[in-house]
């Protein structure tokens, strides 16, 4: 497949994020759309980032493009591009996914309805098999892959909320969903943010 170019993800953290709705992740045989994202910034205090270059976050500061998949509550390893210069901390979390192939091996791995295989962070990883060891690996030619927009994807119709899960910087509207979609984690942004790009943050990124 066709991948997405790492000078893809070195923009700002916020077009990435709504630019990935509709873009396409794929590991092995299993694949889906991407149909929810969030962004974070270094200059945030909800981004792991926020705290500098730590043995944790130091593929946050690498080269764009990359994988950053961490540990949420010890449990589910959660899917990032590295996006923005190398240097800045910035990630775009991938929230959720639309099936769309190796639908009976991403059964296999998560027992329950379609709709539900990969309407959340942890729940698609757990569908494509995506764990730890896929950490600092390419979006472009590594295991795990992001293509670009299928023609029945080229615009998406986008709406925009507040992220989710988190209690920091927790009114910025940098979580983008594809409208009507059903695979999208609850809770659902509220229909009146359709379009909304959000803010850069408010402090400058240190290049």
């Amino acid at each position: 497949m066709r991948t997405l170019p790492p000078d893809f993800y070195g923009r700002p953290v916020l077009a990435v994020a709504r630019d990935l709705i509709g873009c396409t992740v794929t590991h092995g045989e299993a694949a889906g759309v991407i149909v929810e994202t969030e962004a974070y910034h270094e200059s945030e205090p909800a981004c792991h980032a926020f705290v500098g270059l730590t043995p944790r976050t130091c593929t946050l500061f690498g080269e764009p493009g990359r994988a950053y998949v961490y540990r949420s509550y010890g449990i589910h390893a959660l899917l990032n591009a590295v996006c923005e210069p190398e240097g800045v901390g910035a990630a775009v979390l991938i929230r959720a996914l639309h099936p769309i192939a190796g639908l009976e091996r991403m059964r296999a791995r998560r027992p329950c309805e379609d709709a539900q295989l990969c309407s959340g962070p942890g729940k698609l990883t757990q569908a494509l098999g995506v764990t730890l060891a896929h950490n600092d690996t390419s979006l472009s030619s590594g295991p795990v892959r992001i293509g670009p927009r299928a023609p029945e994807w080229r615009e998406p119709v986008v709406v925009s909320g507040t992220r989710v899960g988190i209690t920091k910087a927790a009114e910025l509207r940098w979580r983008f969903c594809a409208a009507d979609s059903p695979h999208v984690s609850r809770p659902r942004p509220a229909a009146h943010s359709a379009r909304t790009p959000g803010s850069r943050p408010s402090r400058p990124a240190i290049h």
